[in-house]
């Protein structure tokens, strides 16, 4: 790069060679089961009509959450797939995390409503057809496992598919615990059995509801992705030959499995432009296949660190 202070940027957008083919399969699983889960839900709420029972219809109206939950995790895939744009340089991919966070807050609230009416419940117990509670509990628990196998299988899963898998989990959950409670009815009369199950299942929601939302709010903070450690990422940068120094490394994430860096390197030798840049594609190319990284951008310096004074002061001393 000769002497004095040339810096040259190599920037690798939402264009890269980062594998995005994944996002229409996520997409069209969704819809598979957005479509399942609200087949499901118009059968619950006319059993629920059918056999009189309360407990039916509370499932129903929780269906109702998961559906809208999976079509907001449909509505985020169509969003990430949209094209870069002038005004959104890295196209949308921050709508899986919020979509994510929508549904951990569905989930929040659906669980809390729960644990509300379980306990009313125990305190006054709601009678109930323990053989309805049985066969639409067993097809809930086909629909929703089923569904949630569709998802598990998707490659690249990030935080708004996981969202949409949590819904189906609480929900496979939910209707293994209404068959449980509808044998404990039919076999003992115990009613008790109904609140007390969902009480325990929507326990096990609220704590992954919450977990989820605890990594929405990581991503959003531009927290590091993940599994990945900003210290072993600098000193694979700096054991690269004709590196001399790494700083100002950041690392973040666009969406949950986009991880995205940015950082200052120091490169040893004199180099021209051109040697600096096929350097640089070097550099990237490298922490695509060790780390995953498909987005970075690289500050190239010819000569170490300097503060922003010392900067300041030679400025002054180049203008005398």
């Amino acid at each position: 790069m000769g002497r004095g202070t040339v810096r040259l940027r190599l920037n690798e957008g939402v264009d890269a060679e980062h594998p995005h083919g994944y996002r229409q399969g996520e997409r069209r699983a969704l819809w598979i089961v957005l479509v399942a889960n609200g087949a499901l839900m118009a059968g619950e709420f006319a059993a629920a009509l059918a056999f009189g029972s309360l407990t039916l219809l509370a499932e129903s109206f929780h269906l109702l959450t998961d559906v809208s939950g999976l079509a907001l995790a449909v509505l985020a895939v169509g969003l990430m797939a949209r094209p870069a744009t002038a005004r959104h340089s890295y196209g949308l991919q921050r709508a899986e995390v919020l979509a994510a966070q929508a549904n951990a807050a569905i989930l929040l609230a659906a669980s809390a409503w729960v644990v509300f009416e379980a306990v009313r419940r125990l305190i006054h117990p709601v009678r109930v057809s323990g053989i309805g509670l049985v066969v639409v509990g067993a097809i809930g628990l086909a629909v929703n496992l089923s569904s949630a196998a569709l998802l598990r299988r998707q490659p690249g899963t990030g935080l708004n598919v996981r969202g949409a898998f949590l819904h189906l989990a609480s929900d496979a959950l939910g209707s293994l615990g209404a068959m449980v409670a509808g044998v404990a009815i039919s076999a003992w009369n115990f009613h008790r059995a109904d609140p007390a199950v969902s009480l325990g299942i929507a326990l096990l929601v609220l704590l992954a509801a919450w977990r989820l939302l605890r990594d929405t709010i990581h991503v959003l903070l531009e927290g590091t992705p993940r599994g990945m450690e900003p210290q072993g990422v600098e000193a694979a940068l700096a054991a690269e030959d004709g590196v001399d120094n790494i700083h100002h490394v950041h690392l973040w994430s666009l969406a949950s499995d986009t991880p995205a860096l940015s950082a200052h390197v120091v490169l040893s030798g004199s180099l021209t432009m051109h040697e600096a840049q096929l350097k640089g594609d070097a550099l990237k190319a490298m922490l695509a296949e060790r780390f995953g990284i498909h987005h970075a951008t690289l500050e190239l310096e010819c000569h170490g660190h300097t503060s922003p004074e010392e900067a300041a002061h030679r400025t002054e001393s180049a203008r005398q």
